[in-house]
């Protein structure tokens, strides 16, 4: 049963949590979305990881009971950097600050880390892992999935271990250390994210056209001239196509890729792609 208290029963400091429940708080944190929904988003998650804290914090179970309550609110950030959160919040729930004070820090500290996660994590490390790695794979290497999950999960549970020690010690003064230069570390994140993904998709973007047009005893080859333009000039634009089918008419990734499929598909068949089987339709420029 939800509570309409504001204030704690027990307003006596409880005693600094140990290492372990600190410990198994970060360990319940990668569960945050099991429970997703998109009524309270990541809240039964954020409970459930947040309870161990609680219950050595909250000896009163009435108390304890207002805590759980208030916890299950809304709540949604970015999964790998809630720790940060749940650190400044135990900080105040140790203190036994009102309620209202604890809700309104929670909300003010879950905002600005979707942003820096989504910076950090899907447009910098994880695409730069993907792109190297998944060469590694197609290659043959069994290092390249290896060293994907290594790279990915450590750096996520180094800084869900950092912040829940760096933000419980800080307490509130986090929040301010974090959104003073939030905006500038995002747009750093990204910036070096699309640097990475241009040089990646210049790299590894392997499309060719395999288009020939006879000209007497020297035959024109497309690609040569279209490298003569600009090197992996298909492989951009290819790129801009995805973007621009995404962001501006609202196409889903899953759309693109069977987009990519039946243009693969048919370029095969047709003998358009280089390196392509013997086309199906005989096409004038072979």
């Amino acid at each position: 049963m939800a509570s309409n208290a504001t204030v704690y029963r027990d307003l006596t400091p409880a005693q600094p949590l140990d290492k372990a429940t600190l410990n198994k708080m970060v360990w319940k944190s990668t569960m945050l979305q099991a429970s997703f929904n998109y009524e309270r988003m990541q809240a039964a998650g954020w409970l459930w990881g947040i309870l161990p804290g609680l219950q050595k914090i909250h000896t009163n179970k009435e108390d304890l009971s207002a805590s759980m309550s208030h916890n299950l609110e809304f709540f949604n950030t970015h999964p790998f950097l809630v720790t940060f959160v749940m650190g400044i919040v135990l900080s105040l729930e140790q203190q036994k600050a009102d309620i209202n004070t604890i809700r309104a820090v929670r909300v003010a500290a879950m905002g600005p880390l979707g942003g820096i996660g989504d910076a950090l994590f899907w447009f910098t490390l994880v695409p730069i892992t993907a792109g190297i790695t998944a060469n590694m794979a197609i290659s043959g290497s069994l290092a390249g999935p290896i060293l994907y999950f290594i790279i990915t999960f450590g750096v996520q549970m180094a800084l869900r271990y950092f912040f829940m020690y760096w933000s419980y010690n800080l307490g509130t003064k986090a929040i301010t250390l974090l959104t003073k230069s939030a905006k500038e570390f995002t747009h750093a994140a990204s910036m070096l994210g699309v640097f990475v993904v241009g040089a990646l998709t210049c790299n590894y973007g392997a499309t060719t056209l395999g288009m020939v047009i006879p000209n007497g005893e020297k035959p024109i080859d497309v690609q040569a001239l279209l490298d003569g333009i600009l090197p992996a000039l298909l492989p951009l634009g290819l790129t801009m196509l995805c973007y621009f089918l995404i962001k501006k008419k609202g196409w889903s990734p899953i759309k693109c890729i069977l987009l990519f499929i039946v243009i693969g598909i048919i370029g095969c068949a047709i003998g358009i792609w280089s390196g392509s089987y013997t086309p199906l339709i005989p096409v004038p420029w072979h």
